[in-house]
């Protein structure tokens, strides 16, 4: 017995030294990840402005850099992080429902969520044109400049669009990556172990066990992540320069104050009073994610690390967040809510159209319905811009107008997305629960390393 005491004393500074390096070694990755960042900004506007054009040297930059090693390296990547998104929203999310037990707590946990999501896009596209209103981002544009006409896609009916959630095909449903019948069929699966007895049980380890497995494979293909973010980034500026901000440049900046008023306004606030958190560590834990989202421009490409993190750092325990982050994924676009509240009252302006209370109000039903009835459909946020215009009588066309700075503001909104994601994941795992304060206050917690 006092050998074994004495060998646990001796052990614990052994352990405690494991952990400080191994914590070392992330805040080592984030700080990478963010030199990536920063030299694939500094790489891109490089290579966009020092070759002449026409030169032999921009011709060798355009052809062997920027649509050679940048495109395809930061093709791979996200190609990487997109194959985990299935694997790791069925494994886990099946993992969720078992852990849960009861298909009540279920039926709680998702009616919370989706209201939230519901909410605080609602409130993303009231800031959006409220503040659109005040700064009049359209004053002065005039509509003959040179720009492609956009054409809309068509929109597929709401009652379709309600029976495409529930899979015919499973296996179709996983090749596509339509994730809400993903999470549909994973959370039959799981209920159905439930009420399998020992079959359940014996099937549930498995599940758990790959967990593991899917969970270990996002952490090797993070350590990826600071070259990859380069690659990414590098290729975004060396194509669009600085040259964008000299035409839209009041649109730009309206969208992205609305953007920075819905983190810090909305989200901020929900975490401190609803969810009794503390801001200021939600955001250093969240910092990777951030950088991820804004390299990728996508939500789905940034979600296995956007669980990890909730999970791990936040202290959010995985039958919460298996069911709030896929979904949040799929349905929750407040960053492209205030980008087409904005984009509206420009266009609007820019034509000479007067928006009054009913075209508001119109404008932000649409919107914010449209973010959930076109979550699955490629190029949402277009089309819902599409048809939010065509609800108060703007033609699509004009998206033309504003697609050269998109996707730059892209980048931004990505990471206001899966900001809200995680916020209203914390949110809902507080009121149920599920989410374990010590982690999320301690600042030097540790990632639990599989196996």
């Amino acid at each position: 017995m006092t050998d074994s005491l004495r060998s646990g004393q001796q052990d614990a500074p052994a352990s405690e030294h494991h952990q400080h390096q191994h914590q070392h070694k992330k805040d080592t990755l984030t700080f990478r990840i963010f030199l990536g960042l920063a030299l694939g900004f500094a790489a891109g506007l490089l290579m966009f402005y020092v070759p002449s054009e026409g030169s032999d040297l921009a011709a060798w930059v355009q052809e062997y850099l920027i649509d050679g090693v940048f495109l395809v390296c930061g093709k791979i990547f996200v190609n990487l992080l997109k194959l985990m998104i299935v694997p790791l929203v069925l494994v886990s999310l099946i993992c969720g429902v078992i852990a849960s037990e009861e298909s009540k707590s279920l039926g709680r946990l998702g009616t919370k969520t989706f209201f939230l999501y519901l909410i605080t896009t609602g409130i993303a596209i009231t800031l959006a044109l409220m503040v659109a209103q005040v700064v009049d981002p359209g004053a002065g544009i005039s509509l003959d400049g040179d720009y492609d006409p956009y054409v809309a896609k068509e929109r597929p009916p709401f009652v379709q669009v309600l029976i495409n959630i529930f899979p015919d095909n499973p296996m179709q449903a996983m090749a596509e990556g339509n994730m809400l019948q993903v999470i549909v069929f994973a959370i039959l699966v799981g209920i159905a172990l439930n009420h399998t007895g020992d079959h359940g049980q014996r099937i549930g380890a498995i599940f758990n066990d790959l967990n593991v497995v899917v969970m270990k494979l996002v952490q090797l293909i993070m350590q990826l992540a600071p070259y990859g973010v380069f690659f990414l980034v590098g290729k975004v500026f060396a194509e669009q320069g600085l040259d964008l901000l000299k035409g839209l440049g009041a649109y730009m900046g309206c969208v992205l104050f609305a953007l920075f008023l819905h983190f810090t306004g909305t989200y901020l606030t929900i975490l401190t009073f609803l969810a009794r958190l503390n801001p200021i560590i939600f955001l250093k834990k969240m910092r990777p994610a951030h950088m991820f989202a804004f390299s990728t421009a996508s939500s789905a490409a940034t979600m296995p690390i956007t669980m990890g993190i909730v999970e791990k750092k936040l202290g959010v325990k995985n039958s919460v967040a298996s069911f709030t982050i896929p979904l949040g994924t799929t349905i929750n676009m407040d960053g492209t809510a205030i980008m087409q509240g904005v984009a509206t009252v420009f266009i609007a302006s820019a034509y000479g159209v007067e928006l009054g209370l009913a075209e508001f109000l119109s404008v932000i039903a649409t919107a914010t319905l449209a973010s959930i009835g076109t979550a699955a459909v490629p190029s949402a946020g277009m089309i819902t811009l599409a048809m939010v215009l065509g609800q108060v009588g703007l033609p699509a066309e004009a998206i033309g107008l504003i697609l050269g700075v998109d996707r730059v503001l892209d980048m931004v909104r990505t990471a206001v997305n899966i900001t809200g994601d995680a916020v209203v994941t914390c949110t809902v795992a507080r009121s149920e629960g599920a989410l374990d304060q010590t982690i999320f206050d301690d600042p030097d917690v540790v990632e639990v390393q599989p196996g």
